[in-house]
Parts: C-alpha cells; structure tokens; sequence
C-alpha cells in the first residue's frame, strides 16, 4: 500500500516517521508548497520520497491531508478526480466546515479524522517517531463515508497504536472547541498580557513550571491557529464566554473576600483531578 501525506511539517512529518514502520506500507511519498520543508523530510527520512501533487493523485491509495485547515478546504477541491479506490483522510483539527466543503463526488473517499496529537513546535524538525501512539483520534461523520475507505483508515490508525472514538462533526468541534481550543485561546492572551506587562528579565527570573506549562501553546504557529479559530468561530466564543464566566466569579470571590467560598470553588474545580 501506497501512502502520500500533503504538508510535511510536525503533524505530517511525525505520520511519515511512524508509518515507515508499518509493514502494510510500502512507500511514504510527501508533497508541501514549502520546498525547503519537502527537502529537510527526505534528509530527516520522513518520507521515501518527494512526490509531485498530481504525482500523489495518481500513485498513492491512501492520501492524508496533514496542512492548515483553510489549505484543506481549498485543496479538496482539487482532489475530486482522485480514483474510487483512493482514500482521503484529513487530519485537521476542526470538521465541520471542512467536511461542508468536500465535493459531493469523492465524499465516499473522504475520512474526517482528528488525532489529539501534537506539540507546541512546527516544520519537519519537529516529527516525534511516537507522536501518535496511546494517541486519541475522532472520526467523524463516517456514515457517509465509503465502508471500504473507513475500515482502510481505522486499520491504519490501529497500526499506529491510536485509540478511535467516533462522534458527530457537530459533536467534535462543540467538544474541541472548549477543551482544546479554548487553552489555546487562554495562553495566547495570558502571553500577550504578561509580555505586555512585564519584561524579558522579570519573565526569565520568575517563569516557573507552572507559567511554562501554561504558556507552551502560545509558541504555536499563528496561521494554523488563526484558521483554527476562523473555522470553529462559534464554538471557540461559547468556550470564551463560559470561561470568562468562571473567571469573573473567581474575581469577584477574591474582591470580595469571600474566602470560604473561593475554597469551595477551587475544590469543586479540583474534581478534573478524577479525570485527568
């Protein structure tokens, strides 16, 4: 089996390096408009080889879109000559207006997948080998997805060591939305204001664990964000504004003095530790 992976940077590159592995794979082949990153892959060894887009169509059975949302809506389109027997799994991290934006012709093909996967760092330099192992990936929407095209793309996932949950599109990016996008959300600004506030010296001296582990996302790359947002536009303001829900009631605990009550507070919230 053939695989071509679209866009060789952390998420792609990190695919690449662990399905080399698998012994139902023959040839990885990897495409991305950034030339420099086509190249960087071939020297990492994430990739067999360096495929045109057209080369990829034609060649590979399986293509994964491994690119910024935005570029997976406008590339779809650009795929609808692929062959019946072609299967076509995104990996972006909203759903929705993706899977709105799939032509009608290879929607059997397509595969909406999202691996709860990644880190803070970008480009081929940033592949993990085991990115992906013990990791989550949501399947969405299959039921209008071919049989043939789903138990291809939950094999391979299995390979990979990955855990599938399938929901609704409607149900991941609601889901995502305050779980995994809103973090996002709430690093970018803490950065913003810290840096605002404060300066180099102070941040070095006095960035602990904690800071730094609240602070890691906010290195992630603007334009995948910002397409991310753009994207799960509604679902990201509801997460917002029930945040700023809970941080206004924690204010207002504090001004007020109402320790006793901020105790309570913090201890219900200390419940995710039963989760998590």
């Amino acid at each position: 089996m053939k695989v071509g992976i679209i866009g060789l940077g952390l998420i792609g590159g990190s695919l690449g390096l662990s399905l080399k592995e698998q012994k139902l794979i023959s040839c990885v082949s990897g495409y991305d408009l950034n030339k420099a990153h086509e190249e960087k892959a071939l020297e990492l060894g994430l990739v067999h080889e360096i495929l045109s887009f057209d080369e990829m169509k034609k060649k590979c059975d399986i293509i994964f879109l491994a690119i910024p949302v935005e570029g997976i809506i406008k590339i779809v389109k650009e795929l609808e000559d692929i062959a019946q027997n072609t299967t076509i799994i995104d990996l972006g991290s909203t759903k929705q207006k993706i899977i709105e934006a799939v032509p009608q012709k290879i929607r059997p093909n397509f595969i909406p997948a999202h691996p709860m996967a990644g880190t803070e760092y970008s480009g081929p330099q940033a592949a993990v080998k085991e990115l992906y192992r013990d990791a989550v990936v949501v399947v969405c929407d299959f039921e209008e997805s071919h049989e043939k095209h789903v138990k291809r793309s939950v094999e391979l996932f299995s390979h990979l060591g990955m855990k599938i949950v399938f929901m609704s599109a409607a149900e991941h990016d609601h889901h995502v939305g305050l779980i995994s996008h809103l973090p996002h959300a709430i690093a970018f600004s803490l950065a913003s204001g810290v840096l605002k506030e404060e300066d180099r010296r102070h941040i070095m001296a006095l960035g602990g664990p904690t800071f730094r582990g609240m602070i890691r996302v906010a290195k992630s790359s603007p334009i995948m964000w910002g397409d991310i947002f753009k994207q799960n536009k509604d679902n990201i303001l509801e997460a917002i504004r029930v945040f700023k829900d809970e941080l206004s009631k924690c204010e207002n605990l504090i001004e007020n003095e109402h320790w006793e009550e901020l105790n309570s507070w913090m201890g219900d919230a200390r419940k995710i530790r039963e989760i998590l």
